[in-house]
């Protein structure tokens, strides 16, 4: 049974805690094996679990070759307290594992663990604010409205030639955009997006996004330096001046601009264990609880390598500014340290690159009620975040660019014609009350002048042939006759623009003049 790739969704790591259990089980040895002068059939030793479970793990695409065999140790004393397997005295339910000959098997019963029970969401689509709906008792056509300079060449583009068809244009005026209205606006396009990207029909199974704070996404997207790290409003909640400086110490060793040059051997490891410690001491990780169940959808994406850096790019642009600070400037010196040669080993036998996982998985990543994967978990995603730390915690630029636009196209007010592909955008008016009389004018002249002046110009336009300037006004004449009627309000004033040319009767013969038509006589020249 070949191991899948888990991909995102709603209890992942439940999923995947099943799927290792059942290939576990399907591919341990199991064996006859004496113990104290008695025989155990079906059973196995810790050892050999160790090797086998190790195995598994390092092929498995969900977890990969970054898995230690102290990682494996870990994961199987969590088998045992769980009663994934059980000693051959049928004993479980404590984390006293070891890497050594003791004998385990497998219990009979099922081991599985069962999904928690959710109502259903269904198809679920982040809901965007509808900006351009009035508020309520306020009538749209008590707006006064600045009148719309038209010549008749965009008048024609916007309306059929065909008489008769000439469609009623329509103005959807915008509402004043607050700083909360913003706030919505990016809140609901990042989580639709990230829902996009995850391929989910609702977040509601990863994520509440009743906590989803706004304000926190908009500070991440534009409060930032030059390097794109996060710029703190409230600067007591900063790194300590003596963490960050043992962090830019490792960071850029051996060239330490904030502390003495070491004058003892170890110096850099008494650095790394001072940050090791303060980090280690926070009581929720950096990606915060209520985020855990979405980084642990994003793994299912890895092999999907663009789309795994966007849906972490949007997941961090959730996080609160202080955590995503921390994140970024942690991130960045595990990195460096990792590829740093020139740094002496911080432990003799661990890799620096496995040591900066084991060190930190557990303040970036963790669950608050404490998961049987979480250490494996963490431990995938903070590779993948040292491997692509730049890409990932810097801001999206492309959902940044899509939300400003819209925020912009927000802000206009549209002129929408029935049938046109395209709309008139104008720049957003603001509104006061007025009168009725006042109102009654301005709607008058507000959407008559314009009119007359686009009457005014088909009729003295003189480009045009005396057919289609006949048709034109026809045309207008039928759809708007109050107007037509203003300008020619007889039809002596229409006929001005056409006036009749004198026709010239054709010469008249003059044989027909001088004498009548006569009928035919026969005369006696005729006879024989």
């Amino acid at each position: 049974m070949e191991p899948q790739l888990v991909g995102p969704g709603p209890y992942r790591a439940t999923r995947l805690w099943n799927e290792i259990i059942e290939h576990f089980r399907a591919g341990m040895p199991l064996r006859k094996h004496r113990c104290r002068f008695k025989s155990y059939e079906h059973c196995f030793k810790a050892s050999e679990a160790v090797d086998c479970l190790h195995e598994l793990l390092g092929s498995n695409q969900n977890f990969g070759p970054e898995v230690t065999r102290n990682q494996t140790v870990k994961l199987l004393k969590k088998f045992l307290k769980n009663h994934v397997i059980e000693d051959i005295k049928g004993r479980w339910g404590k984390e006293d594992f070891q890497d050594d000959g003791r004998l385990y098997r497998f219990p009979p019963s099922s081991p599985l663990k069962s999904y928690p029970k959710k109502p259903s969401c269904g198809n679920q689509v982040i809901k965007f604010p509808d900006w351009n709906e009035p508020k309520a008792g306020v009538s749209q056509e008590h707006i006064p409205v600045k009148a719309v300079a038209m010549n008749s060449e965009m008048w024609y583009k916007r309306h059929s030639i065909a008489i008769g068809e000439v469609p009623a244009c329509k103005l959807v005026f915008r509402r004043e955009l607050t700083q909360a209205n913003i706030e919505e606006i990016w809140k609901s396009q990042t989580l639709s997006r990230l829902q996009k990207v995850l391929g989910l029909d609702s977040l509601n199974e990863v994520l509440d996004v009743k906590i989803v704070n706004s304000k926190h996404i908009l500070q991440n997207a534009y409060n930032v330096n030059k390097q794109g790290i996060v710029i703190l409003e409230d600067k007591s909640k900063e790194l300590p001046h003596w963490i960050l400086s043992a962090m830019k110490c490792l960071a850029n060793w051996p060239s330490c601009s904030d502390l003495k040059q070491p004058t003892y051997s170890g110096f850099e490891r008494d650095v790394f264990k001072t940050i090791v410690d303060y980090f280690g001491q926070m009581k929720e990780p950096l990606l915060t609880f209520h985020f855990f169940d979405v980084f642990v959808s994003v793994l299912g994406l890895l092999q999907k390598h663009s789309k795994a850096i966007e849906a972490l790019q949007i997941s961090c642009l959730l996080l609160p500014p202080e955590n995503r600070k921390r994140l970024q400037l942690l991130v960045r010196m595990m990195a460096r340290i990792s590829l740093n040669k020139d740094l002496p080993a911080l432990s003799e036998s661990v890799r620096t690159r496995t040591l900066m996982v084991q060190a930190f998985s557990h303040c970036i990543l963790c669950s608050k009620d404490e998961m049987d994967l979480d250490e494996l978990l963490a431990a995938k995603l903070v590779c993948f975040l040292m491997d692509n730390y730049q890409e990932i915690l810097s801001v999206p630029t492309t959902l940044k660019s899509s939300i400003e636009e819209h925020v912009l196209n927000l802000q206009r007010a549209q002129i929408k014609y029935a049938g046109a592909d395209t709309d008139a955008t104008f720049p957003q008016s603001f509104c006061h009350q007025i009168s009725t009389d006042e109102f009654e004018y301005q709607r008058a002249t507000g959407s008559q002048e314009p009119l007359a002046a686009l009457l005014e110009e088909i009729a003295m336009n003189k480009e045009i042939s005396v057919k289609d300037k006949k048709k034109k006004l026809k045309q207008f004449q039928k759809s708007y006759p109050e107007v037509y009627r203003v300008r020619f309000p007889t039809p002596e004033t229409e006929a001005v623009l056409f006036p009749e040319k004198t026709k010239q009767k054709p010469p008249i013969l003059r044989w027909a003049l001088k004498k009548p038509f006569q009928p035919f006589h026969r005369t006696r020249s005729f006879r024989m």
